[in-house]
């Protein structure tokens, strides 16, 4: 049986022809190498393609990507947080109901503008009706906060000690909120008072009144005007 020598391949022939294809290329004329060169250049190009996509443009995105995936689990938590309130929202709205009825309960606490002067005569009828003499009663300057103002009155009293417990007792008992700060009981001598047990107290009132409309916007004026002179 006769063999076809036409069918066997010859790999190092075949190297040797593959060798032969990259000697003498001229560089300038590309499209007229043979087919090995061509194909080896291709795959180069398309590596160096692939790497410069890679660091130009993919690895933007890759950062990018990295950074919306660290932001998941926050999202998460705060998914959780909004499916909860959803969840409880009647009542937080019964509690949002709550609260603000107690703000507008102790606003009514607060006297206006208009109650100021009342509310000083109360603050001196409660010490004159314990019997306790006034040596000083002095309103000072209203300091203005954001939504309230509030008026310090300087005191001092002398009586006795029981009849100055209840006038501290009376002032703790008004319906506008005054508060005793500061407080100094000095004992008197009884042949100075000619009353044994006697004292003297003195201590810094505190009343508060709320601002008014019109109070409250010449703040937030006042406050944006000194926040853009800040900027400039």
């Amino acid at each position: 049986m006769a063999k076809n020598s036409s069918a066997k391949f010859d790999l190092n022939v075949w190297f040797q022809e593959v060798q032969d294809q990259f000697r003498g290329l001229n560089p300038q004329e590309p499209g007229q190498w043979p087919l090995a060169p061509r194909l080896l250049a291709f795959l180069v190009a398309a590596a160096l393609a692939v790497t410069a996509g890679w660091f130009l443009v993919l690895a933007d995105a890759q950062t990018a990507l990295d950074a919306e995936a660290a932001k998941e689990p926050g999202l998460r938590q705060d998914f959780r947080n909004k499916l909860i309130q959803a969840v409880n929202l009647p009542e937080l709205r019964k509690q949002k109901s709550q609260v603000e009825e107690y703000v507008n309960q102790l606003e009514k606490q607060l006297p206006g503008k208009a109650d100021m002067d009342a509310l000083l005569s109360d603050i001196n009828n409660a010490g004159v009706g314990r019997g306790l003499q006034f040596e000083l009663f002095r309103p000072g300057a209203e300091v203005v906060r954001d939504y309230y103002a509030e008026k310090p009155i300087s005191l001092k009293v002398s009586g006795r000690y029981h009849d100055i417990g209840s006038f501290a007792a009376d002032i703790a008992n008004l319906s506008r909120i005054v508060t005793l700060s500061n407080v100094n009981l000095t004992a008197i001598q009884a042949r100075d008072s000619g009353v044994s047990g006697a004292l003297t107290m003195e201590a810094m009132a505190r009343t508060y009144r709320y601002l008014d409309a019109g109070e409250v916007a010449e703040q937030r004026k006042g406050k944006a005007g000194a926040g853009s002179g800040a900027k400039k």
